[in-house]
C-alpha cells in the first residue's frame, strides 16, 4: 500500500508542477521570439545596405599620384609619352606588364609591390633604424630587358 501512495504523490506533484513548467516554457518562447524578431529586423536593415561596403574607401587614384606612377613607368620603359595624370588603359596595361614581368598578380593595378619597385612605395625617411630595417629597394632598368 505504501508504494501506491508514493506513486500517487509523485503523479500529483508532477501534475501540479505541469502548469508552472508550461508557463515557464511559454515565457521562454515569447522571449525567444522577441529576440528573433529583433535579429530579423537587424538582418533586414543590414541586407538593405548590402553592397554599401563597396562605397567606402578610395574611389580612384589621385591625378598627381597617377602622374608620378606614369613618370616612373616612362623612366623604366613600360610606358611612352608624357605623364597625363589620367589612369587610362595605356597606364593600366603598362602596370599589368610590369607586374606580369615580375610574376605578380595582374588583376589589380597597381599592386603595392609594383609601386615599391618603381620607387613610389611608402615614405621611409623617418625610419628610426633604417640601417637594419628590411626595406625594399627599387630595381632600375627592369623594363628595358
Amino acid at each position: 500500500m505504501g508504494v501506491k501512495i508514493l506513486a500517487f504523490l509523485t503523479i500529483a506533484a508532477l501534475l501540479s508542477a505541469g502548469p508552472a513548467w508550461a508557463s515557464t516554457q511559454s515565457a521562454k518562447k515569447a522571449v525567444s521570439s522577441k529576440s528573433k524578431s529583433k535579429s530579423k529586423a537587424k538582418h533586414k536593415k543590414a541586407s538593405m545596405k548590402k553592397g554599401s561596403w563597396r562605397t567606402r574607401g578610395q574611389k580612384q587614384i589621385a591625378d598627381d599620384r597617377t602622374r608620378e606612377i606614369q613618370a616612373a613607368l616612362v623612366k623604366e620603359g613600360y610606358l611612352t609619352g608624357e605623364p597625363t595624370g589620367v589612369m587610362d588603359d595605356r597606364t593600366k596595361a603598362a602596370l599589368t606588364k610590369l607586374q606580369s614581368d615580375n610574376g605578380w598578380q595582374t588583376k589589380i593595378v597597381p599592386d603595392s609591390r609594383a609601386l615599391i619597385k618603381l620607387g613610389l612605395g611608402p615614405d621611409q625617411s623617418n625610419i628610426i633604424n633604417a640601417d637594419s630595417a628590411a626595406l625594399a629597394q627599387p630595381v632600375s632598368g627592369a623594363g628595358n630587358q
